[in-house]
């Protein structure tokens, strides 16, 4: 998520001084997209009971599936690219659509995080939820937890990564 905010803010003041965009119209009209990006990622990442929200809103955002935020970013990759010689331009855009791959392609990486320190996580999950008398692959006794509200068992089941359908949860 920080690369993405990182990246929205050099196109917003990259190569622009503050008194450049304080003198620039069209400087505080790309900073106004930018925020129109950032702002609602940011506002689900505060408020939201859901600790996950930000980063199902990146995932979103990433995913290509917000017409708004599409839009916006669009709008602003275009003004990003309005004083490069038209001859360039669609090479940009080709590393952009590219970075947006390599983005979502990070992003499931980290979903299947098979790191060391990640195994013994999920092995240390499976034998508490053997310990408890549940098996970490069975849906059904998955679906039990999330039917009785049973945080401890659900977290348990994420963590030992043994189930094929795993509802999204988040």
């Amino acid at each position: 998520m920080r690369w993405i905010l990182g990246a929205l803010c050099f196109i917003a003041f990259g190569g622009a001084g503050a008194q450049a965009a304080h003198d620039d119209p069209d400087e505080w009209a790309m900073l106004s997209r930018v925020l129109a990006l950032v702002q609602p990622i940011v506002h689900l990442a505060a408020h939201s009971p859901d600790p996950q929200a930000a980063q199902s809103a990146i995932d979103a955002l990433l995913a290509g599936s917000d017409p708004r935020a599409n839009r916006i970013a669009s709008d602003l990759f275009d003004e990003a690219l309005a004083d490069v010689p038209p001859a360039h331009r669609p090479m940009l855009r080709s590393i952009g659509r590219d970075m947006l791959v390599l983005a979502r392609r990070q992003q499931a990486r980290a979903g299947t995080d098979a790191s060391p320190e990640s195994v013994e996580r999920a092995i240390r999950a499976r034998k508490e939820l053997h310990a408890m008398g549940l098996r970490y692959w069975d849906e059904r006794q998955f679906q039990d937890a999330l039917a009785r509200g049973d945080a401890i068992a659900i977290e348990l089941f994420l963590a030992a990564r043994g189930l094929r359908n795993l509802p999204e949860v988040r």
